[in-house]
């Protein structure tokens, strides 16, 4: 029991630092929690849960850096987010756990590949088309139907869409970020617990720690040199990928 507390303390810690950082905590505290013995749906909506608060105390150490879009305004992308969160959460409330199982690694590769070369892929994509405020919309509400369902690695998928636009600097747009992830997720929690699928003993453990991980990380982020964070997560995320896939084999 103490070992399983310890284990969901860290995750926590770790993963709100990560996302105030540049995101992927998921990486951490989903797998944290199905090796603690959550059901993958129930541990999905948990992690959700345990992150909120972390995303509340990065958005308030980030109080002073908010910046908007040029085409969009804050409040707009709020209200999509919003929209989109709630559409996740109640797509993940009618998936099985079986279903989950099967589908949650093919999430986090997709999460861990779009931490990694969205950036790149945000060049790429921007030298071959133009996007206008319409696109940008649809395009975040995409965005947060993802981070209502999983929301791995859905901050920094935010940030290569936002790339298409000339936005690319990663430290300036954190605060941006930590703002429309929390509010993606700020539905989805409400959803999840009114739908008695958060597992609370695990989830208060690791949501304590996310909190103080994700004021920690904000106050970091701001001193740590990026590429260094980056490399860090995208591993962490490909081995957390890896790992699962193998649980998922050994199980068939």
């Amino acid at each position: 029991m103490e070992s399983a507390t310890l284990l969901l303390f860290g995750a926590g810690l770790l993963a709100g630092m990560m996302n105030a950082l540049a995101g992927g905590g998921s990486f951490v505290t989903l797998p944290a929690l199905m090796f603690a013995g959550v059901p993958s749906v129930f541990a999905n909506a948990s992690s959700t849960v345990a992150l909120l608060p972390g995303a509340a105390t990065s958005a308030w150490a980030y109080r002073g850096d908010y910046r908007g879009f040029r085409q969009v305004s804050m409040r707009a992308m709020v209200a999509i987010s919003l929209v989109g969160g709630l559409l996740g959460a109640l797509l993940l409330m009618n998936t099985s756990s079986r279903a989950f199982d099967f589908i949650v690694p093919w999430l986090l590769l997709v999460g861990s590949l779009a931490f990694t070369f969205g950036k790149q892929a945000g060049v790429w994509l921007r030298q071959r088309m133009q996007i206008g405020r319409t696109t940008l919309l649809v395009a975040q509400g995409a965005l947060a139907i993802y981070g209502g369902y999983f929301g791995g690695a859905v901050g920094i998928m935010m940030m290569a869409v936002w790339a298409l636009f000339g936005h690319d600097d990663i430290k300036a747009l954190n605060a941006s970020r930590t703002l429309l992830v929390g509010a993606t997720n700020l539905v989805a929690v409400a959803c999840f617990a009114l739908a008695r699928m958060v597992w609370w003993p695990q989830t208060l453990v690791m949501l304590v720690a996310a909190a103080l991980g994700g004021y920690l990380g904000a106050h970091v982020g701001k001193r740590l040199p990026v590429p260094v964070v980056r490399a860090l997560i995208s591993t962490f995320g490909f081995s957390m990928t890896a790992l699962l896939f193998w649980r998922a084999w050994s199980h068939v």
